[in-house]
């Protein structure tokens, strides 16, 4: 019986072992939580839609809440940071740069967010958001840089920006009209997808090196 039971054990720990999930959390603001559409077309769904086709073994916990700025995504962070989350999706600002909030701030504020994540020995991915000229060259450079800043400093991987897949060979207006809900601020499931299938892939390397515990020296 012993030597009949052996194979099938052996047979059936790769299976044990493949099949283990890991949890991505994602904190933001509006643009994570899926503001404004249905339940299964906002971001995390369609992201969880993608990385399920890609036989990914990933859970993702939508950790999205419109109208945080980084400063309310920081007060969160402790509580997204549970003992199940494996990585972690920072994904805020664009609240700081509509309010016209100080770069500074918004920098210190995902720094720490950044070392809280680090604290936890969470992966992490942040994502960018560009902005515009609104408030003046200066203020769009600091804020710009801010994120590539942050990215280097805390050794992590940069989705630089957000929205850029919906003006990939477009013009703003022509991006606009397709992609953007009515109030020209938040992508409609058309533009969610084109973000998914861009952003999907630096979700997946960063699943890896959750998965495998591989360095931010060795990201270098």
């Amino acid at each position: 019986m012993r030597k009949l039971l052996l194979p099938l054990l052996i047979a059936a720990a790769p299976l044990t072992a493949q099949a283990e999930e890991l949890v991505i959390a994602a904190l933001g603001d509006s643009l994570t939580a899926g503001y404004g559409l249905p339940q299964g077309d906002g971001l995390v769904p369609q992201l969880q839609e993608w990385l399920d086709a890609e036989g990914a073994e990933v859970r993702l916990i939508n950790a999205g809440v419109s109208g945080d700025t980084s400063a309310g995504g920081l007060a969160r962070t402790d509580w997204t940071l549970t003992p199940e989350v494996d990585a972690m999706i920072v994904a805020l600002g664009g609240n700081d740069y509509l309010r016209g909030l100080d770069p500074d701030e918004m920098r210190a504020n995902i720094d720490g967010i950044l070392d809280k994540a680090e604290a936890a020995e969470v992966e992490t991915l942040l994502v960018g958001i560009k902005a515009g000229p609104n408030y003046g060259a200066d203020y769009a450079q600091a804020f710009d840089a801010a994120y590539a800043d942050l990215a280097r400093e805390h050794e992590v991987p940069l989705y630089p920006d957000f929205f850029a897949p919906l003006q990939e060979g477009r013009g703003v207006d022509e991006a606009r009209r397709a992609y953007l809900q009515p109030d020209g601020l938040h992508p409609n499931a058309e533009g969610v997808a084109l973000i998914v299938e861009a952003l999907g892939p630096e979700v997946l390397a960063l699943a890896e090196r959750a998965r495998t515990g591989e360095s931010r020296a060795e990201l270098r």
